[in-house]
C-alpha cells in the first residue's frame, strides 16, 4: 500500500475514534446531568455511558461526520427539580463533556511537547505519529464541538441556554427560530461564518500549546 493512502487511512480512522469520544462524552453530559435534576429518562436508556453505539447517530456522526453531532439525548424537563436551574446545566453539560476532554488533549500535548515532540506533528497532515495525531484531533475536535454548540441556533445547546433567560415577549420570535433553526445553522456553516468563528480560538490553541 502507498505510504500516503496509508497515512491518510490511519488520519480518518484516528479522527473518527476521537469524534466518537466527543460525541459520546457530549451526550452522556447531558444525560448525566438530567438524571442529576431528577429525570431518569435517557439514565433508563443507558444513555449514562461513553459507549459510543449507544449515542451515535447515522448521519451526523457516520454518514457526514463533518457535522460531529450524535443522538439526541431524550430529557423529560417536567421531571426536573427546578426548570430553570435544570434548562440550563443539562444544556451546559454537553459542552462542558467537550472542555474536559479539550484541557486532557493540551495537558497531553504540552507533556509531549517538553519531551521533543514538534508542534505540527499534533496538527500536521503528513505526520506519521500516531499518538500526536490522537492528541490533535482531540484537541480540534473538542474544540470545534465546544464552541459550535454553544451558538444559539436551535437545536444546539446554546440556544436552550438563551431560551432560559429570553423574557416572553420574546417567545414568538423564538419560537420562529426553532421552526426554521436548522435552515439557519447548515447557512451558517455554508457560507464560512462558524469557520471566521472558530478560528482565532484554533489560533488561541496554538498560542497555548506555544508558550
Amino acid at each position: 500500500m502507498d505510504a500516503d493512502i496509508a497515512n491518510l487511512i490511519s488520519h480518518l480512522i484516528i479522527f473518527m475514534v476521537v469524534l466518537l469520544l466527543a460525541v459520546s462524552a457530549h451526550e452522556a453530559g447531558h444525560a448525566w446531568m438530567s438524571h442529576k435534576f431528577g429525570d431518569d429518562t435517557a439514565y433508563m436508556l443507558g444513555r449514562v455511558t461513553l459507549n459510543p453505539i449507544k449515542h451515535t447517530d447515522p448521519i451526523g456522526t457516520i454518514a457526514i461526520p463533518l457535522i460531529g453531532w450524535g443522538k439526541p439525548t431524550p430529557v423529560n424537563p417536567r421531571n426536573w427539580r427546578n426548570y430553570k436551574t435544570a434548562n440550563v446545566m443539562v444544556s451546559i453539560a454537553g459542552v462542558l463533556a467537550n472542555l474536559i476532554l479539550l484541557i486532557i488533549g493540551i495537558v497531553a500535548a504540552k507533556i509531549m511537547l517538553m519531551q521533543g515532540v514538534p508542534l505540527e506533528d499534533f496538527f500536521g497532515r503528513g505526520n506519521t505519529n500516531p499518538i500526536a495525531m490522537f492528541v490533535g484531533n482531540l484537541m480540534m475536535l473538542n474544540l470545534s464541538l465546544f464552541v459550535f454548540n454553544l451558538l444559539p441556533f436551535p437545536p444546539l445547546d446554546g440556544s436552550k441556554i438563551l431560551s432560559t433567560f429570553l423574557p416572553r415577549s420574546f417567545e414568538p420570535a423564538f419560537e420562529f427560530l426553532e421552526r426554521f433553526g436548522f435552515i439557519f445553522l447548515m447557512a451558517f456553516i455554508y457560507f464560512g461564518l462558524f469557520s471566521l468563528i472558530i478560528s482565532p480560538f484554533f489560533r488561541l490553541l496554538v498560542g497555548v500549546l506555544a508558550a
